[in-house]
């Protein structure tokens, strides 16, 4: 009886989490699938983490920097040097595919439509990943020129600048979800 009472009071509660954690679910062991089981002749360590690595060593090497980028025979990353020093390994996690589909995942659950869902997240993903390049070429300069502050980079600021995008493209969701569901 307890059970049923709070399953009728928290609905939309319940929903929320139901599609939120299924689909995130979901699309992350699809991704593991994708990373698994499908090869792209000539891209390392995967087709979108090489791709993320080259365009943020072109954002770098745009800005007037000697970089240059190759593929790390030790593990399956890119390595993006400046001057001839290695600065970081652009691994499958820096791609910014989990984070696309975290926010992917957030706003399916407040889902307002077909068209103009579909259209949020296409152009949400698309922002997230070109500032996840932003971030990496920006990561490999600030590790270039301040390596006492790695960690705080690596760990602190660079994952701010990336969540706080899919933050306030959330907050931008819902407050779109809030006005359409008041009318």
């Amino acid at each position: 009886m307890l059970i049923k009472e709070i399953v009728r009071n928290n609905k939309a509660v319940l929903k929320f989490l139901l599609v939120f954690f299924g689909s995130y679910t979901l699309l992350a062991l699809l991704y593991q699938v994708f990373l698994n089981h499908v090869t792209f002749e000539g891209y390392y360590p995967d087709v979108i983490t090489h791709h993320v690595a080259t365009q943020s060593y072109n954002v770098i090497d745009f800005l007037g920097f000697d970089a240059s980028i190759f593929k790390d025979s030790s593990s399956p990353s890119m390595v993006i040097a400046i001057n001839n020093e290695n600065v970081v390994r652009v691994i499958e996690g820096c791609n910014s595919i989990s984070v696309i589909i975290l926010f992917l995942s957030f706003v399916l659950a407040f889902f307002k439509g077909l068209k103009s869902t579909l259209l949020f997240i296409m152009l949400g993903a698309v922002s997230i990943y070109i500032i996840n390049i932003i971030r990496v070429a920006l990561l490999v300069l600030g590790l270039y020129f301040y390596k006492d502050y790695g960690d705080f980079l690596h760990d602190i600021l660079f994952p701010l600048f990336i969540y706080g995008v899919v933050l306030l493209l959330w907050l931008i969701w819902i407050r779109k979800y809030k006005h359409n569901t008041s009318r």
